[in-house]
């Protein structure tokens, strides 16, 4: 059984305990291309994957922020790590949001035993990411079936429960949380990105996976009123990347060490590396960057905070929750993409060698980022700049 969390101080002290642990064999296992089996289970049992669980079903139901500073001490100490449990998020807030009482019930009540839950979404055939192949069948005697691929399945070799993104007989899309151990699911471990390489993003198929009728939620009314539920899912992306950049900063700090002046640093009175004034100009200007992406999170988090405690018809609230979103995930990537690749400064070229693996941070802020196209989120930023149009909601925003 996790050990339970109460409130936003216990969340931010259990991440702050756990932390270091994760970040110890990070290297090795993003070197060896290494599942984090052992340190998945012990998220787990910190408790911290069910901060968001709600209330009424027996969750500490903190809020956007915590969450938030939660993933990004996850991504500081390891990437990948901190993406396994984003779908497992995003997912517990589509069922706070569009599922049954019972399926609640059920779902959080086995999240709050130790579950955990991973997304079966993509595919590669369809116009676009949001094309569907996958089919939800209704078969003699009401039985509901799974038939279809999906790619880019993280975390699910970490899973107990997926979530399917599938189209069901009358054309709309659901998802269904499938057992993952259900018949005719396998799960393939084949996910071969340059970064984030633990993060278990495989492929998993489905051979007509029987699914209870009462274990969907309807995707299509989900994203058919506007709210902060893209703007969610958004926030832990950016999270994390806030959080590689966080950690490729403070890996900058430990490689200078080992790093002699160059030459024209020590002739003008720097003994160390880390004397050098270009050098802590440099470091000064990616620590501007990565603050300016952690306080750009922290204000988007409190956004979608105060537009979830507004009324529901406030479509200003929910416009700034997306808006400062999209903020801070552009600042992020950009902060977590900068920093890992500026690590090398600091260092000199024995920061090149392949041992150090210090290429990881970059690696993983490069891969992740291709999730979400910053461009159109500058896009919808700069409608609201010149003519205040509101940003759709579509999940992605």
């Amino acid at each position: 059984m996790p050990e339970s969390i109460g409130d936003a101080e216990q969340a931010l002290d259990r991440v702050a305990k756990l932390a270091p642990a994760l970040a110890a064999g990070a290297s090795e296992r993003d070197r060896d291309r290494r599942l984090p089996r052992a340190e998945i289970a012990a998220l787990s049992e910190s408790g911290l994957l069910t901060i968001t669980v709600p209330r009424r079903f027996g969750g500490p139901g903190l809020g956007a922020t915590v969450l938030a500073r939660v993933v990004a001490a996850l991504a500081a100490a390891d990437g990948s790590i901190a993406q396994i449990p984003q779908s497992h998020f995003v997912f517990l807030e589509a069922l706070a949001r569009g599922g049954s009482p019972a399926l609640g019930e059920e779902i959080f009540g086995r999240v709050l035993r130790g579950a955990r839950i991973a997304n079966a979404q993509t595919e590669r055939g369809g116009t676009t990411v949001r094309d569907d192949a996958t089919r939800l069948t209704r078969g003699p005697g009401g039985r509901l079936t799974l038939t279809g691929t999906k790619y880019y399945c993280t975390g699910a070799a970490f899973a107990d429960i997926l979530a399917v993104r599938a189209v069901a007989d009358d054309g709309t899309t659901v998802i269904a949380y499938a057992d993952a151990t259900a018949p005719g699911i396998t799960i393939d471990d084949d996910w071969a990105g340059f970064g984030q390489r633990t993060t278990s993003s495989g492929t998993v198929t489905f051979d007509g996976t029987p699914v209870a009728g009462d274990h969907l939620v309807d995707y299509t009314a989900l994203l058919a009123t506007p709210s902060t539920y893209g703007a969610r899912a958004q926030l832990v992306h950016a999270a994390i990347d806030t959080g590689i950049a966080r950690g490729a900063l403070d890996a900058a700090a430990s490689v200078v060490t080992g790093a002699r002046p160059w030459f024209e640093a020590y002739e003008a009175g720097a003994s160390r590396a880390a004397d050098d004034p270009l050098l802590l100009a440099q470091a000064g200007d990616l620590e501007l960057a990565v603050r300016g992406a952690e306080s750009l999170l922290g204000t988007a988090a409190r956004r979608i905070d105060d537009a979830e405690a507004a009324p529901a018809d406030d479509p200003a609230a929910l416009a700034e929750a997306s808006l400062a979103t999209a903020a801070a995930k552009v600042a992020a990537g950009r902060a977590a993409r900068r920093a890992g690749s500026e690590l090398f400064d600091f260092g000199g070229t024995r920061t090149a060698a392949e041992g150090a693996n210090l290429s990881r941070y970059w690696r993983d802020a490069r891969t992740h980022t291709l999730h979400d196209p910053e461009r159109w989120k500058l896009h919808h930023l700069g409608r609201w700049a010149l003519a205040r149009e509101l940003p759709p909601s579509h999940g992605t925003l």
